[in-house]
């Protein structure tokens, strides 16, 4: 086996991988930000050492019968963060960073967008989830919602939030208690939140910053 081009946070060994009866295995692609699952598809032997040598995501295409470089034809092309195997070693799951913000062939960001014969996009980490609530409070707004209040305040009532709220953070670490702690922090991310809402800064940024200082 040749060396992988790209080295990855786990070691996958190709031939140990339990392919099924037609040399294939699962392959769940997951957004390696917020954790959003984009889509499932096939991988055999050889595609997955495509993968591992070029750090992008290569398929078998059942009904093709051919390899399937992804995003090769749309742009929107799969680099690959780290690639781990199941305790059976008979699935795959694939972190990416999704180039275009787009891994679905309809135009949604994950192919498990159909909800209750609706679109909704597929539920990522608890801070997206909540922050996607505060973006949609700001677009739509509600006269009864306390995250309205908030932006009808603007920078002002916002910022003094944040600063009230760090002041109660700090108080539950000096009183060590925990609950306290978790409560005040869970209320200072919800108030930054509302302000970079507010200031039209995406949370998938701030996840950007600190994987860069996390590397």
């Amino acid at each position: 086996m040749s060396t992988p081009a790209v080295t990855f946070q786990s070691a996958v060994p190709v031939e140990q991988i339990r392919y099924n009866e037609q040399g294939l295995v699962p392959a769940i692609v997951q957004d390696y930000l917020d954790g959003t699952v984009l889509m499932m598809a096939w991988m055999n032997q050889e595609s997955l050492q495509k993968t591992l040598e070029t750090g992008e995501t290569w398929f078998w295409s059942r009904s093709r019968q051919e390899f399937w470089h992804k995003g090769a034809t749309s742009g929107h092309l799969q680099q690959v963060k780290s690639i781990r195997y199941d305790c059976d070693s008979d699935a795959i799951l694939v972190t990416v960073e999704q180039i275009g913000d787009i891994a679905c062939h309809t135009g949604e960001r994950s192919c498990f967008h159909q909800i209750e014969g609706s679109i909704k996009a597929p539920p990522a980490d608890t801070l997206s989830q909540v922050f996607e609530v505060i973006c949609d409070r700001r677009d739509h707004p509600n006269p009864d919602s306390y995250t309205c209040k908030l932006f009808e305040g603007g920078d002002n009532k916002i910022l003094k939030k944040i600063g009230e709220e760090s002041a109660e953070v700090v108080m539950a670490f000096k009183d060590d208690d925990k609950d306290a702690i978790a409560g005040e922090v869970a209320d200072l991310l919800y108030h930054t939140m509302v302000a970079l809402a507010h200031h039209k800064v995406d949370l998938r940024d701030v996840y950007r910053k600190l994987q860069a200082r996390r590397r």
